[in-house]
């Protein structure tokens, strides 16, 4: 069983067929569908053949009504309290692949420890969106999981999430949340990796995501993992399914899922 906790949000993805021009009109392919880092996680953990559950704060509006319904469509089973106003997170997706996001959180950083229940944790794995560190009192939360799900022995990763964002919380003031947690595995991209110093040690194990470059995974050996040929459809998610892919099944499994995940428009499986 993996449990994730952060964000279940509708995603609105966006695939352009031509650029944007200020005042015009663009023709474009879009999508709604379940979203967030730590849903995309559970989904793709079931997809891949596990057990996943999903711990959020989400609305009780009609947004969180659809991604609720989504995500138990897909098997992962939706905890944590439903109030309030769901995120919903635009993705504009270029002709490359590439993506910009426009990110409304909603009710998720106001999840509280308060609101969490221990049976959650019971897991084989947390693992933790990065985004959970930078708001409060989700970053609360964040650190009752962990201690809640090590108490059950429960490995614990963190993915380091948008290092934008890091930048305007503070490299240094990230770095200790992460100190504080003191997860088993890291997953981080290389500008995120960077920012806050990982390299000096954060976690035992450490994936560095690089794109169409593949994985290094440092941590006992050092490994290397080319991405391989793949058409680039959407990257949206595509961390979160190689995060999943490797809690589950290692550098392998994890290549393949962010393969999977980048041929097709959207985060989901």
């Amino acid at each position: 069983m993996i449990t994730t906790l952060g964000d279940a949000l509708l995603d609105v993805i966006v695939r352009l067929d031509e650029p944007l021009a200020a005042g015009a009109d663009a023709l474009a392919t879009t999508q709604t569908a379940a979203g967030g880092q730590a849903a995309n996680v559970a989904a793709w953990a079931v997809a891949l053949g596990a057990e996943a559950r999903c711990v959020a704060k989400r609305g009780d509006d009609l947004a969180g009504k659809l991604v609720t319904a989504e995500l138990e469509a897909r098997g992962v089973e939706l905890a944590g309290p439903a109030q309030g106003r769901s995120g919903i997170v635009v993705s504009l997706v270029g002709a490359d692949g590439e993506r910009t996001m426009a990110s409304d959180r909603g009710a998720a950083p106001e999840l509280s420890p308060d609101e969490l229940d221990p049976e959650w944790f019971a897991c084989d794995c947390l693992h933790i969106s990065g985004y959970a560190l930078l708001s409060t009192p989700i970053d609360d939360a964040a650190l009752r999981a962990a201690e809640l799900a090590r108490a059950r022995g429960a490995r614990l990763s963190v993915d380091l999430s948008a290092w934008t964002r890091i930048r305007e919380y503070g490299p240094v003031r990230f770095r200790k949340q992460l100190e504080k947690l003191a997860p088993d595995v890291i997953f981080a991209n290389e500008a995120e990796w960077e920012i806050v110093g990982a390299a000096y040690g954060l976690a035992p194990t450490a994936v560095v995501k690089r794109g169409a470059r593949g994985v290094l995974v440092l941590g006992d050996e050092r490994v290397e993992l080319p991405a391989g040929d793949v058409e680039v459809v959407d990257a949206t998610g595509a961390g979160d399914a190689l995060a999943a892919g490797f809690l589950l099944g290692g550098p392998e499994l994890a290549v393949e899922a962010a393969r999977r995940c980048v041929g097709k428009l959207g985060a989901m499986p």
